[in-house]
């Protein structure tokens, strides 16, 4: 599951803090829509759920944003909306999607529309740190719940990112890249759909063969640091390949072990690739992201959200480390959804 057919969708990221956004939001929303050919009904069920999760953040949050992005999983096409705020949070999410709850006065109507008009919506939220809310719809059937996911947002300033994430099956591989194009701005944006390209038309071969054709294929690029890791459920690992400063972490319980990735630039000059095996079972979280996330995060301030689904742990890992001096990657992959 994941954008469309490119690392640089048609998506958009908004900044909640006037009340004069909710239009902006609901105008693309519905336009991204009519783009993936939702159908009217749908159409008109976007436009209210953007406008509720709009209203919400400009009423109810602090340093509120909304990303709306194009999906795709197989055959099936649908639009995502993500909501990401940092205070104040809620203590009980769930009892805010019944209708007449609220925390100002008001009818409280907002999320209980929202849920049911959703095909799919999750949520996660701690008191004093924030809340998150993702919600999907689709132009057919619903696809089962990701195993892997992401989010990337480009440098304030900038329309288009040059970091990328995907993710593939391929027989029993179960593939995820993460991508940072050297520099930002349209050409490492152009690096980094070389490499999303390159990686879902690679053949069935373990990370460090697809690490060495994309190394081939992106020498007319300005080139990119990456990582390839390979969740192996049958095995109970994780093989990983990299080159360049993509971060690469396995979290089991208690336990945080970071993978190695080696130097050098995918694409240009000579390419020391080398494959590493971790162990990583059935409650391992594989978390993978570019350098415009800080190393500092940490999912044990949110109590549950390592169990959550991935969308949402890499939604509260980029508002608690992402920078926005850079652009911005995070993933999130586990052997089950």
């Amino acid at each position: 599951m994941g954008a469309l057919n490119s690392p640089t969708p048609t998506a958009s990221w908004f900044r909640l803090d006037e009340a004069s956004a909710v239009g902006a939001v609901r105008r693309f929303a519905v336009d991204l829509a009519g783009a993936v050919d939702l159908g009217e009904r749908k159409r008109a069920d976007l436009a209210i759920i953007a406008t509720e999760l709009a209203s919400n953040l400009v009423k109810h949050a602090d340093d509120g944003t909304l990303l709306v992005r194009p999906i795709r999983h197989d055959d099936s096409v649908g639009v995502e909306i993500v909501s990401i705020d940092s205070a104040p949070g809620m203590a009980d999410l769930a009892a805010m999607y019944e209708d007449g709850r609220s925390t100002t006065g008001t009818l409280g109507i907002g999320l209980g529309a929202v849920a049911r008009l959703a095909d799919r919506m999750e949520g996660h939220s701690t008191p004093g740190r924030g809340s998150i809310l993702t919600v999907q719809l689709w132009r057919a059937a619903v696809p089962p719940p990701a195993w892997a996911d992401g989010l990337t947002r480009p440098l304030t300033g900038e329309t288009v990112s040059g970091d990328c994430h995907a993710v593939r099956t391929i027989g029993e591989r179960r593939q995820v890249m993460v991508c940072d194009g050297l520099g930002h701005g349209p050409l490492a944006a152009a690096a980094a759909q070389a490499a999303y390209h390159l990686f879902h038309t690679a053949p069935d071969a373990p990370p460090a063969v697809v690490v060495e054709r994309l190394h081939r294929g992106m020498s007319h690029t300005r080139g990119a640091a990456l990582t390839i890791a390979e969740i192996d459920s049958g095995a109970g690992v994780v093989r990983t390949c990299g080159m360049g400063n993509v971060t690469a972490t396995v979290l089991t319980g208690d336990a945080r072990r970071s993978m190695v990735s080696m130097p050098g630039i995918v694409g240009h000059g000579k390419a020391a690739v080398r494959e590493f095996e971790h162990p990583f079972g059935p409650e391992s979280l594989l978390v993978m992201h570019t350098d415009g996330v800080s190393e500092k995060w940490r999912l044990t301030a949110d109590p549950g959200l390592i169990t959550r689904p991935p969308l949402l742990i890499a939604a509260a890992i980029l508002r608690d480390a992402g920078v926005r001096r850079d652009d911005a990657c995070v993933l999130a992959a586990r052997i089950r959804p």
